[in-house]
């Protein structure tokens, strides 16, 4: 394959890593149950030691039993802009968050709501905390 065309990419030091992470707000949870996956976009915000994923969860929630059935989670955050790229991969264990932030919190730390189909009274904003077990990012 002497044709393909190839980008070096180079790993990211901590500095970086945290950088990159605190100046994101979205990404892409990865869970899985008997051996099929789940993956969807979701609102997060780190704060330097943890990242609190938000969902909207309604009664019956698919996201909610796969979180319930993965053992380790992956989440990526990542971005390309022309011939700039840069990806992070977290993995780690999920659970209910400790935190209990308040509604203007939860406004600040992250971008609104997406609702789809559902009606607004039955979605409920839940937080869960991704336990960070490994961090490793790459960028060209």
């Amino acid at each position: 394959m002497e044709h393909l065309e190839y980008v070096y990419t180079f790993g990211m030091d901590e500095t970086e890593l945290e950088r990159k992470l605190k100046s994101t707000d979205t990404g892409v949870l990865s869970l899985a149950r008997d051996g099929d996956a789940y993956s969807l976009p979701v609102s997060f915000h780190y704060d330097g030691e943890k990242i609190l994923l938000r969902f909207g969860v309604e009664e019956g929630s698919e996201k909610v039993s796969f979180v319930e059935t993965t053992d380790t989670a992956s989440f990526v955050v990542y971005e390309t802009t022309g011939e700039e790229s840069w990806s992070i991969l977290v993995r780690g264990s999920l659970a209910p968050a400790s935190d209990t932030l308040s509604e203007a919190e939860i406004n600040e730390r992250f971008v609104p709501l997406r609702v789809f189909d559902e009606s607004l009274s039955d979605v409920e904003p839940e937080l869960y905390e991704l336990r960070i077990e490994s961090v490793t990012g790459r960028k060209t």
